[in-house]
């Protein structure tokens, strides 16, 4: 149980981006406010300035869809994890805390992880049509030889200043080396292991 007396009848509530993980604000929920934040999945606060409730994004239409809630231990304070749709901040940024490179990485390192799992799952359970399955079928080799292109093509891209279709020999790059990983039994997360003993030293 929430305990709404500690604080004069309020309770922090820190709002964090569930696909991300990024912070986007930092609100104040009386008891009427959390029960319509979880009766509507949508986070509703309530405003101090206007002695209201006010359900973010009623007049941008930049709401937050609730994911989680969870309480802390103390049971005086909340963690939201959303679906943001749209900025949040009035100023238009993604946060109140600002970090948007930090978000952008955090985001585009997520996907990767994603795809990875992917990658995983068709190799255990092959999917009819399934370019990724293709490769598995036809072994480490070929898998290697697409690497192998892959780096090529993008090394000549970086080295002519092409960037625009850099980036799309650099996503095949990625992609075919994340599939010759899986198929040598092997996880992003153990070449990203040596690259922190490296960085040790």
């Amino acid at each position: 149980m929430l305990d709404f007396d500690k604080m004069g009848g309020l309770v922090p509530a820190v709002i964090q981006d569930n696909a991300t993980g990024q912070v986007l604000m930092l609100g104040y929920m009386n008891q009427e406010a959390f029960e319509k934040t979880q009766h509507e999945g949508l986070v509703t606060f309530y405003s101090r300035s206007k002695n209201r409730l006010w359900t973010k994004g009623e007049t941008s239409g930049n709401t937050l869809q609730v994911v989680t809630i969870a309480e802390d231990c103390d049971n005086d304070s909340l963690l939201i994890k959303v679906k943001p749709n749209g900025p949040t901040c009035h100023t238009g940024a993604t946060s109140c805390f600002g970090e948007e490179a930090t978000a952008k990485r955090v985001k585009a390192i997520q996907f990767i992880a994603q795809l990875e799992e992917v990658i995983q799952e068709r190799k255990l359970n092959p999917s009819e049509g399934s370019y990724t399955n293709f490769l598995f079928e036809k072994g480490i080799n070929k898998i290697a030889q697409k690497v192998g292109e892959e780096a090529v093509e993008t090394v000549i891209d970086a080295v002519a200043g092409k960037t625009e279709t850099m980036k799309g020999e650099a996503a095949d790059l990625l992609y075919h080396l994340l599939v010759l990983l899986a198929a040598s039994g092997l996880e992003l997360a153990d070449v990203v292991a040596v690259l922190e003993e490296r960085h040790k030293k």
